[in-house]
């Protein structure tokens, strides 16, 4: 795996150097855009809009339009907006992550220590497992702050990336059902049920990416020449239009498989 950042996680007077890894890996297929007509491959270019010329990567500042003016800005500029936390992975402070909503859950890293950090590094992860507590730090990726928390994860300690608060919308908006009297009692206790039946341990590992699987498979019979037939839509519905009579058809279904 190829580091994404290297720096220091810190906590105290505690300095621990690492390097964090990416722990997801994307289960898509890697699809060229392709001209429909001749099927040659379509390329992006960053082009001056007023010269139509194409831009290297070199020559590409970012800017701000601030109160109709543009601000342009240098890669030095994001640095000094933060500079001291430039290379730290700062612990502000532990928290129980089971409060935390996981809304807030963005991106998954994996936490190497570096030779030198190595006894600090066992030492954080002992800690977090003994208090059952999570280390809620910031740190600078991308010319940006961001907000995550380190847990443990078997040996290693993972930084999982969270939103901040102004992040997340508020769902006053939405039109949705309220108060008591919508659901009945009878009802509530027949989807409990349901609940109930359908209930098991959670494991990740029973669930595969079929799409994926299904499309490469499509794929190699286009590539032999195979004719691909769609297969059937199934869809799972109830006759019935009653909310309990649906619930009672479930749980017999359930039963009978």
């Amino acid at each position: 795996m190829r580091a994404l950042w290297t720096g220091a996680i810190s906590f105290g007077l505690v300095n621990i150097p690492v390097k964090i890894y990416s722990a997801t890996q994307d289960s898509n297929l890697d699809l060229d855009m392709l001209d429909k007509n001749d099927h040659a491959h379509i390329k992006y270019k960053r082009v001056n809009e007023n010269t139509g010329k194409e831009v290297s990567n070199e020559n590409i500042v970012k800017g701000f339009d601030y109160e109709g003016s543009l601000v342009v800005l240098e890669n030095e500029d994001f640095k000094k907006a933060s500079a001291e936390k430039t290379d730290l992975i700062e612990i502000i402070e532990f928290v129980n992550a089971v409060e935390v909503n996981t809304m807030f859950y963005e991106t998954p890293y994996y936490v190497e220590p570096q030779k030198s950090g190595s006894k600090a590094y066992a030492l954080l992860r002992a800690a977090l497992e003994e208090t059952k507590m999570a280390g809620l730090c910031t740190f600078i990726m991308r010319n940006k702050e961001n907000l995550a928390l380190i847990k443990t994860e078997g040996n290693a300690l993972v930084m999982n990336k969270i939103r901040f608060q102004e992040e997340i919308r508020e769902s006053e908006e939405l039109n949705l059902p309220v108060g008591k009297d919508i659901v009945k009692a009878a009802e509530l206790k027949m989807a409990v049920a349901l609940v109930k039946q359908l209930s098991a341990k959670f494991d990740l590992s029973k669930y595969k990416d079929n799409y994926s699987v299904n499309l490469l498979k499509l794929i190699k019979d286009k590539a032999q020449g195979k004719e691909v037939e769609a297969p059937k839509l199934r869809v799972t519905h109830s006759t019935k239009k009653d909310l309990m009579q649906q619930l009672q058809e479930s749980l017999k279904i359930k039963k009978a498989s």
